[in-house]
């Protein structure tokens, strides 16, 4: 069970029934302001990274190399968005699980990404072969 869907709905109750027991109507008043000014702080962190990914080319990264370094497991689709500033080049069909992502860079590297309900389970670096002169 991924506990990480009931945390966040559970302490807003268990904040919103201290609340209550505390100051009464203005404690609900109190943790009401509170859930909404998390929902916002989350809200504009969204909207702005896709501003910053809006900007570049689907698909694309400074660095592959930089990027593989950097990815974790278990982080969420818009982190990695956040990290690359560009929205990644879907190669399964939309809603489908998993989803995989690319993102390629000048050198033509290409790190792969495969997300399992919006979590980052593996990713591949494949790089260009090097011709000798």
């Amino acid at each position: 069970m991924n506990f990480s869907k009931v945390i966040a709905p559970l302490a807003i109750v268990v904040f919103t029934i201290g609340a209550w027991q505390a100051f009464q109507w203005a404690g609900i008043a109190l943790a009401l302001g509170g859930v909404v000014m998390w929902i916002l702080l989350h809200f504009t962190r969204m909207v702005t990274i896709l501003k910053k990914a809006a900007d570049r080319p689907i698909g694309h990264v400074t660095s592959a190399v930089m990027l593989n370094a950097k990815l974790k497991k278990g982080v969420n689709l818009m982190h990695v968005i956040a990290m690359t500033r560009s929205l990644g080049q879907l190669q399964t069909d939309k809603d489908a699980q998993p989803e995989i992502y690319t993102w390629t860079d000048t050198s033509q590297s290409v790190v792969t990404c495969t997300f399992v309900g919006g979590k980052l389970t593996e990713w591949t670096l494949q790089r260009p072969e090097q011709v000798s002169p």
